[in-house]
């Protein structure tokens, strides 16, 4: 008889635990507002760092100064964007997963474009970093060369809230005070 109620509180046991991780499994996330209002907030100061590391790199390129100086100028702004990038895609992955349907899926996808774009980043500051400033004028085609990669691979990569996959997710980024 004791063997009888051992199997039966076991099988009780697994049958518990599972219906524990299918009900954690199915709910819990934030909802599409708040996931929307974290994803908006990580990504306004994340906006305006690149932002302001855009501007800074446009008068780098037109500044009267010498190749060296535009090198190791330069490489600290990527070096910002590429942590500025990181953070925000921290942040993302911190606001979990969005409990709506395809929740995992938008919640990757954001993730992923700000892991390209932070990839994106480092390559253009490693290729500006490995860049010889003895000649000036072949520094500064370099590094025209490295901005022009680092652009198509952003423009490639860019995040476009108007095709997320979910109704809820879409009017939720639309009314959150965090996107505007």
């Amino acid at each position: 008889m004791r063997t009888c109620r051992a199997t039966a509180v076991g099988k009780l046991t697994v049958v518990l635990a599972t219906l524990t991780l299918v009900v954690a499994g199915c709910g819990g996330g934030p909802s599409p507002r708040a996931w929307a209002a974290s994803v908006c907030s990580a990504l306004a100061p994340w906006r305006s760092e690149i932002s302001r590391l855009t501007s800074s790199t446009d008068q780098q390129m037109t500044a009267q100064t010498t190749p060296a100086q535009a090198k190791e100028n330069l490489v600290r702004l990527f070096e910002g964007a590429e942590q500025a990038s990181e953070t925000a895609r921290r942040k993302v992955e911190e606001a979990g997963v969005p409990e709506t349907e395809h929740g995992e899926e938008i919640s990757a996808g954001f993730r992923s474009t700000l892991a390209k774009m932070r990839d994106a980043y480092g390559r253009a500051g490693d290729a500006i970093d490995g860049l010889d400033t003895g000649e000036p004028t072949e520094f500064y085609d370099g590094v025209r060369a490295a901005v022009e990669a680092l652009n198509k691979e952003y423009d490639a990569s860019g995040l476009d809230t108007s095709r997320l996959s979910s109704e809820e997710l879409k009017r939720a980024f639309d009314e959150v005070p965090e996107c505007h």
